[in-house]
């Protein structure tokens, strides 16, 4: 068993994803309140809008942009909205306390896919959707489960 909240070294170093939104201002406030993210930098497009901003949530990095930038809109970006409310991407972060985060985000407006829940895999998890659509599995670590037994317990909840 590991320390609680401490993340499996598998999940240290991961892609950092780059998500577009319908108002980066309004999500990057969100973000904030709702999920304890700190701003690390932004820069404005031209003609308005956010081009870039970089944020952190606990120790992981997400970028994100307006989609109704000209350079976004060049290289075909769409956020969520414009698939029907629909993504085909799950942004997964592990963090110390799982309930006060999702208890906060539903708190700011976050949408409550699934509360806080002890999963089989050995993680506290919940599944969240923001305002902008984003899915959000955010996972407070439990314990190490081996492989063997990940099986079994996967047989028995199914």
């Amino acid at each position: 068993m590991t320390e609680q909240g401490d993340i499996p070294d598998r999940y240290r170093y991961a892609v950092i994803p780059h998500i577009m939104v319908d108002d980066a201002v309004a999500a990057i406030d969100f973000y904030g309140r709702a999920f304890g993210a700190r701003e690390q930098f932004r820069v404005d497009a031209p003609g308005g809008g956010v081009l870039h901003a970089e944020i952190t949530i606990g120790r992981s990095v997400l970028m994100l942009g307006d989609v109704s930038t000209a350079e976004a809109e060049a290289a075909a970006f769409v956020a969520p909205t414009a698939l029907g409310g629909g993504t085909s991407v799950t942004l997964h972060v592990f963090v110390p306390d799982v309930d006060s985060l999702a208890e906060r985000a539903a708190a700011e407006g976050a949408v409550i896919v699934q509360p806080p829940t002890d999963m089989f895999h050995g993680d506290r998890t919940a599944i969240l959707k923001d305002p902008s659509g984003h899915l959000w599995v955010f996972l407070t670590h439990l314990e190490d489960v081996p492989e063997d037994e990940l099986r079994r317990r996967l047989a028995v909840a199914a």
